[in-house]
């Protein structure tokens, strides 16, 4: 049983992947709180429910070994604590993710916000010219032949990028940030 994700927090991901690793996390905490009431009643965590034995047993020797009279129990406070704000922590970041990012129409083709592999994608109906291949590679954007789209990783520095190029500007007279959801007020007070 792993207690915890071995992915690095700073690492993007999208709204599905973040949605499974927050359900995880609520299993892994209810699992826990489980185990420990299981183990406060019977003194073993032997049979208690979302553990296999052999977990259980392992559980039980490292409760008997420790040399800390507070950490008699399977799961201690911190690890309920720690998985806890990886919870709330998550809840925020699917909460971010539910506001995704927008795509939209210009002359020549269309901007996507593929938020399942956390990109924006720009498609052309033609192959851009030479000069407008080296200003999407300026500013970041890789040609991706699996995609059959210009692409780049899916931040604000992406939309801020894509805002600076001319030739895929929106063709609804909007800016490329007026199609992107806005960011929260900021409280100038706190800090």
């Amino acid at each position: 049983m792993s207690y915890y994700n071995s992915k690095p927090s700073g690492a993007p991901q999208s709204a599905e992947a973040l949605a499974g690793e927050l359900n995880k996390c609520v299993e892994l905490q209810e699992t826990m709180k489980a185990v420990n009431a299981y183990w406060r009643k019977a003194g073993t965590c032997v049979g208690a429910p979302g553990i296999t034995e052999a977990q259980a047993k392992r559980l039980d020797e490292k409760i008997a070994t420790t040399r800390y009279s507070w950490e008699k129990q399977p799961f201690s406070t911190y690890d309920l604590t720690n998985n806890n704000s990886k919870i709330k922590s998550l809840e925020s970041k699917v909460k971010e993710a539910g506001k995704g990012f927008e795509g939209w129409e210009f002359h020549g083709g269309r901007a996507e916000a593929n938020t399942e592999i956390n990109r924006l994608q720009l498609f052309f109906d033609e192959r851009p010219g030479e000069k407008q291949r080296a200003v999407l590679k300026a500013n970041g954007f890789k040609w991706a032949p699996s995609q059959d789209a210009w692409q780049r990783q899916l931040t604000d520095n992406a939309i801020y990028s894509a805002g600076r190029i001319d030739f895929i500007e929106p063709s609804d007279g909007r800016s490329v940030r007026d199609h992107q959801p806005k960011a929260p007020a900021r409280d100038d007070g706190a800090r």
